[in-house]
């Protein structure tokens, strides 16, 4: 089973990130649409269908470009959600400080009481609690 799904899927597209994004606002309409409201259940159909379409498609450049331009549009906002969750993962062993003068974020380790922080942009030196 495994070899002929595989078989039927070789030279098509397949699931890319604006595939995945696309199926996340499909289960969010499809469970809005459980609250009656009108045209929502059509409109997560539609995109559902159209979702399909992009992954069985035969046509990889016109669908890769479209997952191009998808990741360009959605650029600042991943990175940020990257940032934060670098940020997230650090934090236990690092505390992050901006310099009071240029804005620039910086990491200092924990625990090492109250230290002066140069700041590798400006050379300005500020004295902080780690």
């Amino acid at each position: 089973m495994r070899e002929r799904f595989a078989r039927f899927m070789s030279g098509r597209y397949g699931m890319d990130s604006l595939s995945k994004f696309i199926n996340y606002i499909v289960i969010i309409l499809l469970v809005i649409s459980l609250f009656r409201v009108p045209y929502v259940y059509i409109a997560g159909l539609v995109l559902l269908v159209i979702n399909y379409f992009r992954i069985f498609s035969r046509n990889i450049n016109r669908r890769y470009l479209e997952n191009e331009k998808f990741l360009a549009a959605t650029q600042k906002i991943r990175q940020k959600f990257s940032v934060t969750k670098l940020h997230m993962q650090q934090s236990r062993y690092y505390r992050f400080y901006r310099c009071p003068q240029c804005r620039q974020k910086m990491r200092v380790p924990k625990g090492k009481g109250r230290i002066c922080i140069t700041c590798p942009k400006c050379r300005n030196e500020f004295v902080k609690v780690s």
